[in-house]
């Protein structure tokens, strides 16, 4: 399994949920920090209808509050919410023009996604969201490049990536995250309200095992922890 290219200085991470950067891809955010990297998150909804017995109004606020806590702990400061709204976004030519205006106005080399696949694992759906949101964004680094598909973000330069990394079950790549495993851990511990409503297990205890299983050992790459990745080539 080969090495991320990390022959870039910005990357963006596109997400459809507070919490979906921390489920997989926090560890290499945190390593591309320290290296001085320029990473920047969007948002497609607040996670407002994630929270059980919490009205999306209350929880929606409460759920960006914890994920611009999170971004901090790992290095990133620029954190843009989209406020589709959660559990109802679809694969449409509007969220693909909002995802495109977005790669657009921060101008990433890397963009960064989060599994859309039908499953998690056999026999374990994916979340639809999860499933519209990265497909749009995939077909979006594409689309932001091009200067006839939505004339209507013209005022955004085209502007095309140079790749994107999709963290989930398919890696072709990986990057070595040993040396930033306690950020990635504090970095979901920020979400300690959604987490507490998510299962009766103490928050730890499901950081922990949050973070060993995205970042265990990928067959073929040498690194005691790793994240994988399904990587993109694009023209940029």
């Amino acid at each position: 399994m080969d090495q991320v290219p990390e022959d870039w200085q910005r990357g963006l991470v596109i997400v459809a949920h507070p919490d979906d950067i921390e489920y997989g891809a926090a560890a290499a955010v945190a390593r591309w920090t320290r290296q001085g990297k320029d990473i920047r998150y969007v948002l497609v909804t607040s996670g407002e209808a994630g929270i059980a017995g919490l009205q999306p109004a209350v929880a929606g606020p409460l759920r960006e509050a914890e994920e611009i806590a999170s971004a901090k702990v790992v290095g990133v400061h620029e954190v843009e919410f989209l406020r589709y709204p959660d559990g109802r976004v679809q694969e449409s030519l509007e969220l693909r023009r909002d995802l495109a205006a977005a790669i657009r106005r921060h101008q990433p080399e890397m963009v960064v996604l989060f599994n859309f696949g039908d499953t998690w694992a056999p026999g374990y759906a994916n979340s639809a969201d999860h499933r519209a949101v990265g497909r749009a964004a995939l077909d979006a680094v594409s689309d932001a490049g091009n200067e006839w598909i939505f004339p209507e973000i013209a005022e955004w330069k085209p502007w095309s990536a140079r790749w994107a990394a999709v963290v989930g079950p398919i890696a072709t790549h990986a990057v070595d995250v040993t040396q930033t495993l306690v950020e990635a851990a504090a970095s979901l511990a920020e979400h300690r309200r959604y987490l507490e409503a998510l299962s009766p297990e103490p928050v730890a205890d499901q950081v922990r095992a949050v973070v060993e299983r995205a970042t265990g050992p990928k067959d073929g790459f040498p690194a005691e922890h790793a994240v994988g990745f399904e990587l993109f080539y694009f023209g940029g």
